[in-house]
């Protein structure tokens, strides 16, 4: 009972740690913003108007001319509870403070999802690691949808473990239907986790001798994630005629990546002329004419022009990309580069004292996590699940742009492994000591 006691003691004044550093760093970013500047981000002003439209139940839409696609419902529906809570104009920091509560609950996600796999040792350092690791400390200050996502990414493979380890058919189905629902709104908080469930499946599938087992735990997985993303689904069928998965930002992500002057970091300042040369042609030849520079009230015509110009984005990108495949396989290692790298890509963010922290914090913990994977991975399924995440962000990111940014939520679930080594790091040097 003391043992008990002890541990959930040592947990609370852990994520008591997390949640006052947190808050320190949100004040702290917040207090160094320039004058007039509330977010930092381009990406929270989205979120936050969209998260007012739902709090007043007000067309979802953001821009002009009116885009009704442009992000996936599940942040902007959180920032809706906090308006709903303390009124639609609250002070930018209190969203901030909710960044730090779900940053938090991510550190209390390490501790399960480390519980599953490890002893009591492992999972305390593993909790310590995550709440001071600079990179997730960053991304619960800001007005952005990876302090949610990832807690939402943690409680899915915690859901997945118990589902694969489930000593009765009928747990296991509730619990891998219970991890696809979370999947679904982990998805509809960051719309790229959408094919992270299904290709996991797949890679278990084939390269595990265990196909059965994974077939019918992908199939619950799968269930529950389109139960989830259903609604959204018929949404934007009704509005588009057609399927579109999570947003129509990802023809333009896709061009970000994979153009003339790309070099492997986001600028999108390309989509203003794009969208007006393609209006231009709309307005010039038979096509919809969209409403007019300053009018938010969304129309048939608009829903029209907005699926077009994802098409577009997207022919233009992989148009260029056949044309030029050497430089875009070039593109792909800088990507690759640039997600990894040891300290921050932004010009803005390369201060020595910086550069020092993220180094300093991310090199230790990737080598340890490398020893982790050789060493623990062997034992099956759930410990394979821990570098799955990081696996499917590198797919991803050297197609669409890279940044450290993109890598944090997976760093959650490599800590776990680093911790199991460092842990044991002791234990066994004296083994060979011995020997």
């Amino acid at each position: 009972m003391t043992r008990i006691t002890d541990g959930r003691i040592a947990l609370a004044l852990v994520l008591t740690t997390a949640l006052l550093v947190r808050l320190a760093a949100g004040l702290w970013w917040q207090h160094h913003l320039p004058e007039g500047e509330r977010f930092g981000f381009g990406d929270s002003e989205s979120y936050w108007v969209l998260g007012q439209a739902i709090a007043r139940g007000q067309p979802y839409v953001f821009g002009s001319p009116p885009r009704q696609c442009l992000r996936t419902p599940g942040y902007p529906a959180i920032l809706a509870a906090l308006f709903a809570m303390v009124g639609f104009h609250p002070p930018v920091v209190l969203a901030r403070a909710f960044s730090a509560i779900c940053g938090t609950l991510s550190v209390g996600g390490v501790y399960w999802l480390t519980r599953q796999l490890f002893g009591a040792r492992e999972v305390l350092l593993a909790a310590i690691l995550a709440a001071v690791y600079p990179g997730a400390v960053a991304m619960s200050a800001l007005v952005l949808s990876e302090a949610p996502f990832s807690t939402l990414m943690l409680l899915e493979l915690i859901l997945w473990n118990y589902g694969w380890r489930a000593e009765s058919n009928r747990r296991r189905d509730l619990y891998m239907t219970a991890a696809g629902v979370v999947a679904g709104l982990a998805t509809l908080v960051r719309p790229s986790w959408l094919l992270f469930t299904p290709l996991a499946v797949i890679a278990g599938v084939t390269f595990s001798s265990a196909r059965k087992r994974h077939l019918v735990a992908g199939a619950h997985l799968m269930l529950g994630l389109c139960l989830t993303m259903s609604p959204w689904w018929v949404r934007n069928f009704r509005l588009y005629g057609t399927f579109v998965p999570t947003t129509l930002q990802v023809g333009a992500s896709l061009y970000d990546g994979l153009h003339p002057d790309a070099d492997g970091s986001s600028d999108m300042r390309f989509v203003p002329s794009i969208t007006e040369e393609l209006r231009a042609a709309d307005q010039d030849g038979a096509g919809d004419r969209v409403s007019p520079v300053g009018n938010n009230v969304p129309t048939a015509a608009d829903a029209a022009f907005e699926l077009r110009l994802d098409r577009e984005f997207r022919r233009r990108a992989l148009a260029w990309a056949g044309a030029h495949p050497t430089r875009a396989i070039q593109l792909a290692g800088i990507k690759l580069l640039r997600t990894w790298n040891a300290w921050p890509n932004e010009p803005s963010l390369r201060a020595i004292w910086l550069r020092g922290i993220v180094m300093l914090s991310y090199l230790p913990v990737v080598a340890l996590a490398i020893v982790g994977a050789w060493r623990y991975c062997r034992r099956g399924w759930p410990y394979v699940l821990c570098l799955l995440p990081a696996a499917y962000f590198t797919l991803l990111h050297v197609v669409f742009v890279g940044s450290i940014r993109y890598r944090q939520p997976a760093m959650l679930t490599v800590i776990v492994l680093a911790a199991a080594v460092a842990a044991n790091w002791k234990g066994r040097k004296k083994s060979f000591t011995h020997t």
